[in-house]
């Protein structure tokens, strides 16, 4: 009799298959979560930023707006008759513009708003179908 020792690789079973199925799921999973947290993290920092940077401006408005109520016209304040414009920066890209008219001690602020920096051009290099035959 011949003395053969046959090797048979270890059978993969169902169970082995979904336990490797599922480790693979929850490793996706987790990778993801990672993402999502790191880009969440990203997000909050800017948006922190952008306040910080909203109420400095708005702090340095109330500034002049104090000092235009005391008969003072700071530097970069232009003035039309009782009309008074300034800008103050945001960002590199948002500025503060503010619009008050003074009279004696009133004041009414006319505008105190927000604006982008920059002017928008449009886009028009996509070429959309118009619904006819090609």
């Amino acid at each position: 009799m011949r003395n053969e020792q046959r090797f048979s690789p270890p059978a993969v079973g169902g169970i082995s298959l979904l336990t490797v199925f599922a480790v693979l799921c929850l490793t996706i999973f987790a990778l993801l979560s990672l993402t999502t947290v790191q880009a969440n993290g990203r997000l909050s920092e800017a948006a922190a930023q952008a306040t910080t940077n909203y109420y400095a401006a708005d702090c340095q408005a109330q500034e002049i707006l104090a000092r235009l109520r005391a008969g003072e016209v700071p530097e970069g304040v232009k003035q039309r008759g009782d009309l008074y414009t300034y800008v103050c920066p945001i960002s590199s890209t948002q500025e503060l513009r503010v619009a008050v008219q003074v009279q004696g001690t009133d004041y009414t602020v006319l505008q105190w708003q927000t604006s982008p920096t920059g002017v928008w051009k449009t886009d028009n290099s996509l070429d959309l179908w118009d619904g006819g035959m090609f």
